[in-house]
């Protein structure tokens, strides 16, 4: 394929690891998480969205269940550097194979 504009890519998201010093808790359904992943997407406008992930604290398994990230300035930094890096990586990829 040669036109750009032909190819429909409905998605570009990538998964970032929490450091351990900005994880933070939340709770959902009477249950403790400690929110250790980022999902960052690219939406179509250009801007990006985040929720957050992670895991029961009092352990276990626990449901897949998204947070939202709070409006801090290190964890908006960190999105921000994710996304630079993945769109290096990206942009440098060499294919198949």
């Amino acid at each position: 394929m040669s036109d750009d504009a032909a190819v429909d890519v409905s998605a570009l998201a990538i998964n970032v690891t929490i450091p351990e010093g900005l994880r933070w808790t939340d709770t959902r359904r009477g249950e403790e998480f400690t929110l250790t992943t980022l999902n960052v997407r690219l939406l179509p406008d250009g801007r990006l969205a985040a929720k957050a992930y992670g895991r029961p604290t009092g352990g276990g398994r626990g449901a897949y269940v998204s947070f939202p990230v709070p409006d801090r300035p290190e964890l908006v930094a960190l999105v921000d550097t994710a996304a630079s890096r993945a769109g290096a990586l990206w942009a440098a990829h060499r294919g198949l194979g």
